[in-house]
């Protein structure tokens, strides 16, 4: 008999976050949540991200930038910019290359391939909800 999740609000785990394991030993590697992704950062930049629910948000996605995307395209015909984020190149999880083209993500990201990494840009957050945590720091000083 399988478990039953009691907690709705608790996350599953990303079925997906294998394809960061070989990125484990680097020291400058770190694994956050970034929006309904997964996301594989290296010296601070956004290298990789996954995520597993409906298309297009079901696969691989390659951070980059406009510029410097024809490279990549060019090498992994695989890849295609994402229907949502164009600037970000994405393979989904249905395809049948998808392993072989995440490996190859991978050692490229490994190697700070300079055609990948983005700065990650600051979360904004809705003047309510600053207030609102505002307000709650202020009642536990009180």
């Amino acid at each position: 008999m399988q478990p039953v999740e009691l907690n709705p609000k608790r996350k599953r785990e990303n079925p997906l976050v294998w394809i960061f394991e070989p990125l484990e030993r680097d020291p400058e590697y770190s694994r956050e949540r970034f929006f309904n992704f997964q996301a594989a950062y290296l010296d601070g930049l956004l290298y990789l991200a996954v995520a597993s629910g409906n298309e297009p948000w079901n696969g691989l996605v390659v951070c980059t930038s406009h510029d410097r995307q024809a490279g990549l395209l060019d090498e992994f015909p695989v890849l295609a910019p994402h229907p949502v984020l164009g600037k970000w190149l994405y393979v989904s999880q249905t395809h049948p290359e998808f392993e072989t083209v995440a490996h190859e993500m991978v050692a490229l990201a490994r190697e700070r391939d300079p055609r990948m990494g983005v700065l990650p840009g600051k979360r904004k957050r809705s003047p309510d909800v600053i207030e609102m945590k505002s307000s709650s720091r202020k009642k536990k000083a009180q």
